[in-house]
């Protein structure tokens, strides 16, 4: 998994560094909670075929947290990231199914 903060403020055309914290933390939440919904082996997230929807399931999330910081409103809103949630499902399926074929090794 490479996952980095220099990628992630390349993307969001972030120039400088006051925010690398907030970033690192953001990254970090990510990353926890694409994992939390898929599944937690490492090994699974370093497949060829996984790594570069895993990242940009990452970066998504993280640029989410990061654009929308604070999300107090006195209007009920929902926050969908279809982006997320489109990985998210592919990446289960195939998580089950990398599962099955290393059970017991």
């Amino acid at each position: 998994m490479t996952v980095n903060i220099e990628q992630f403020k390349t993307l969001m055309r972030v120039d400088f560094a006051d925010d690398d914290a907030i970033i690192n933390g953001y990254l970090s939440a990510a990353e926890n909670y694409i994992q939390d919904a898929i599944g937690t082996d490492d090994n699974f997230y370093a497949q060829p075929a996984v790594v570069d929807r895993y990242e940009t399931a990452v970066y998504a999330y993280a640029g989410t947290l990061y654009t929308y910081r604070i999300s107090m409103t006195e209007v009920k809103a929902l926050t969908m990231d279809a982006t997320v949630n489109s990985i998210v499902g592919q990446l289960r399926g195939k998580y089950a199914e990398w599962e099955e074929q290393h059970e017991g090794s």
